[in-house]
């Protein structure tokens, strides 16, 4: 399994139409690329991933800048784990969520947790991600993801 990292962070929830999707990949989830609880959600969805429709690419890295390009979010404040689902990017808990709906089975089942008002889930969302690094620890640089899944990152698409 390839190494990378993902995380709660603490960007207002955005959903901005405005998102650029690539056509062949509508399922991207863009992640602080040092932080390893972010790098075991990572790892989760790809576990998960039985189709793999989803596609990953570090915060930090140049085609995520590219990607967020024209929308109202900033890729350099790492304060959110941004899902770019068919032409929209969702964040904070609300992209959570509907990473491991989409992820479909059992974990479709958390949807129920879009009942609690986005103003409570984003305060837990935010608390995790204000202490990530001292609870979760964090990297000097991204991982690299093996040769085998690295067709799923960002800087492998369209290669």
């Amino acid at each position: 399994m390839g190494a990378v990292h993902l995380c709660p962070l603490e960007q207002p929830e955005t959903v901005s139409p405005q998102a650029p999707a690539t056509p062949a990949h509508q399922h991207i989830v863009l992640f602080d690329g040092v932080c390893n609880l972010c790098n075991g959600f990572v790892q989760f969805i790809i576990r998960h991933d039985k189709l793999e429709r989803f596609h990953f690419g570090a915060l930090q890295a140049a085609e995520a800048h590219e990607l967020l390009k024209g929308s109202t979010i900033r890729p350099a404040d790492l304060d959110t784990v941004i899902y770019l689902r068919k032409g929209k990017a969702l964040t904070r808990s609300t992209a959570a969520l509907q990473i491991l709906k989409d992820l479909g089975g059992a974990w479709s089942l958390t949807a129920v947790l879009f009942l609690v008002p986005p103003f409570l889930r984003d305060a837990v969302y935010r608390l995790v991600g204000n202490n990530r690094y001292g609870w979760f620890g964090k990297q000097e640089s991204c991982m690299l993801p093996t040769a085998e899944l690295r067709r799923r990152f960002l800087n492998g698409l369209g290669r």
